[in-house]
């Protein structure tokens, strides 16, 4: 038999997924799910929702199919430990979204980065020089990369304090109004809580700020909905997770091939 019928064999019956927990919902089975059907692969996206970390190796024992996975809250951190190996990139964020499976080997890689930069980048004006990052998680981690590779400082900010991280009690006027950019990558306001919010002033919101929601569903946050009000200008995350999406999506198929069987 050829190579390319043995490639073809693999993509057949390769199993893809994500893990996390809670996983109420979800975008990527539905993305996956029409890319398989697009290029016409015959294979299978998850999810599972480990309630501990410590149920990854079983999981990897229980779906020996797997040829790649997702990693979301509030995993990014913790899976590190399982892996073979860590990209480079992934190790300078200290977190992971996406693992690929290779000649068996598991490596860990951070795609959210490059999603947040290629969303974020044609927002950006001359006054974005400065950034609040709500919450301190692996998402947060990804952003402060990207905003250091972008040259914009940022300033963390969570609800316990530490040395290096802002209360959100010591947001005052004078602090809003020096920080014009503000993401919010913490799960307050996601669905089903939808009238939930990061506890921010906004009355000093004003048209010079831009708030950047990593949540994508409600489409439309109440920290975005009172930004907007505001006269800021909103994103929410949904870009970001498409473009992180199709970036796992290449780490999982280097050096394979798509074989169409029509």
């Amino acid at each position: 038999m050829s190579g390319a019928f043995f490639i073809y064999i693999y993509i057949m019956l390769a199993l893809y997924g994500l893990i996390g927990f809670p996983l109420t919902h979800s975008f990527s089975p539905a993305y996956f799910k029409m890319k398989f059907a697009a290029q016409h692969i015959d294979a299978t996206y998850e999810l599972f929702p480990i309630k501990a970390i410590r149920e990854f190796p079983e999981l990897l024992k229980n779906n020996p199919a797997l040829a790649g996975l997702n990693v979301t809250t509030p995993y990014k951190e913790a899976v590190m430990r399982y892996l073979d190996e860590i990209d480079k990139v992934a190790e300078e964020i200290g977190a992971v979204n996406c693992i690929g499976f290779r000649d068996g080997i598991i490596k860990g890689y951070n795609t959210d980065a490059l999603g947040f930069e290629k969303s974020l980048n044609p927002l950006l004006k001359s006054q974005h020089t400065q950034a609040l990052i709500l919450g301190t998680g692996g998402s947060s981690k990804a952003v402060a990369y990207t905003l250091s590779q972008l040259g914009i400082g940022y300033q963390k900010v969570s609800r316990d304090k530490t040395e290096d991280v802002l209360t959100y009690k010591e947001l005052s006027g004078e602090v809003m109004t020096h920080y014009k950019l503000i993401i919010n990558t913490t799960p307050v306001g996601m669905y089903p809580n939808v009238d939930d919010l990061p506890p921010i002033p906004f009355e000093n919101i004003g048209e010079q700020h831009l708030l950047y929601d990593l949540i994508y569903n409600p489409e439309e946050t109440k920290f975005l909905a009172l930004g907007k009000a505001r006269g800021a200008v909103v994103k929410n995350g949904f870009e970001m997770l498409q473009l992180q999406a199709e970036a796992s999506w290449e780490i999982w198929n280097q050096g394979t091939e798509t074989i169409d069987p029509d």
